[in-house]
């Protein structure tokens, strides 16, 4: 029976990552189970994520409490469901949460105000922190809860786009070698996942693979003086000026001034952050040059748990991952040996984690591409 929430005194608080699936399954299953969850994003609530780690000890999302009681992961909970050690416990669990309060030592939640904590930033970063601010307003409108599909139609409407595509025309002036290796990166990943919406919405989605080669060839922004378009972002700025797929030539040529501006090395996380408006991209969300490092790893670690993305096959000894790391197989090491490792310590503490270390521990393992859903990441 589905329990009044009305009469719910305390709450279920789950930290979660857009795009995660044990995310998405254990926030169903509490749903279910009629308590009051307070779901809190760690990559836009940055500043919660050391309190978390000095809480349980672990960063692997997500991580779900009932009032102040640490109840574990996606798994632990679903082990609870099932009733497989402790019948009682859910149930006393559930009861706590109807009534008693939220105790003072529950698990830190953000303030209303978070997001804006930051106050003004000058130049680059200041356009950089409102054009962010403007999407992250979009995404909230019209993002799927896991972040994998866009309301284009709805979008297109919205005054907040207006507001964007009219501050969009500032990055002219932005100032790029004034930025850090952070802020750049967070920088051009909001900018790259903006940018696909904004060729969407005005050009329409590429159907075939010509049509793409020219979308990701010719939308562009021009920021800081340069014109910037999809590939030269992602493979010029965030991969340290590399080919790209299907590219003969890197991106910028020597006396290239937009060279200046390119990270010295090739930054494989950002393959987990950008979105190229496919079904078979990962989860659009924004990200902060504070503890971009952490965010992009979190975003990894999402990725490689769902099972569109990476399957382990005990049976068959084999491990068949998105084609994203066929296309950039350099940047996770270039053999399929440095690619199963990489993928390994980037994984985050699961049964999925478990199994491929056993495999990794009996010998060769093969490797295998799942194939890549090319259609638009519509909601229609």
């Amino acid at each position: 029976m589905v329990e009044d929430r009305t009469v719910m005194r305390g709450r279920v608080t789950v930290y979660s990552v857009p795009g995660c699936a044990h995310c998405i399954q254990a926030k169903a299953t509490l749903r279910a189970l009629g308590v009051p969850v307070c779901e809190v994003d760690v990559n836009k609530h940055r500043e919660l994520r050391a309190r978390l780690k000095e809480l349980t000890g672990l960063s692997a999302v997500p991580q779900i409490f009932f009032n102040n009681l640490f109840v574990g992961n996606n798994e632990d909970l679903q082990n609870l469901v099932r009733q497989e050690t402790d019948p009682e416990r859910l149930e006393r669990l559930v009861l706590s949460v109807r009534e008693d309060p939220v105790p003072l030592d529950a698990p830190p939640v953000p303030e209303e105000h978070s997001l804006d904590s930051d106050g003004e930033l000058d130049g680059a970063c200041e356009l950089s922190e409102a054009l962010r601010n403007l999407i992250l307003q979009l995404y909230s409108d019209h993002l799927s809860e896991d972040g994998k599909r866009v309301d284009y139609k709805a979008m297109s409407r919205s005054p907040f786009f207006e507001r964007y595509c009219d501050l969009a025309v500032h990055l002219q002036r932005v100032d790029l070698l004034s930025l850090s290796r952070e802020e750049k990166l967070a920088f051009f990943i909001n900018i790259y996942n903006a940018l696909v919406i904004h060729g969407n919405l005005r050009l329409g989605f590429p159907k075939n693979i010509w049509q793409r080669y020219r979308f990701f060839n010719y939308v562009s922004y021009f920021i800081g003086g340069e014109v910037y378009t999809l590939q030269d972002i992602e493979n010029g700025v965030l991969r340290g000026n590399r080919k790209g797929v299907a590219q003969l030539l890197k991106p910028f040529s020597r006396n290239d001034p937009r060279l200046q501006v390119a990270l010295p090395d090739v930054e494989p996380l950002i393959h987990f952050a950008l979105n190229c408006g496919a079904k078979g991209c990962p989860p659009i969300k924004t990200y902060t040059s504070q503890d971009i490092d952490s965010q992009l790893r979190a975003a990894a670690e999402a990725f490689l748990e769902n099972d569109d993305s990476c399957v382990i096959d005990s049976a068959g000894r084999e491990v068949k991952l998105s084609q994203i790391f066929k296309w950039y197989k350099a940047d996770f090491g270039g053999s399929d040996e440095k690619l199963l490792n990489w993928v390994f310590e980037h994984m985050g503490a699961s049964q999925k984690k478990r199994t491929l270390q056993a495999l990794l521990s009996e010998g060769k393992v093969k490797v295998s591409y799942l194939p890549y859903d090319w259609s638009i990441n519509s909601t229609d």
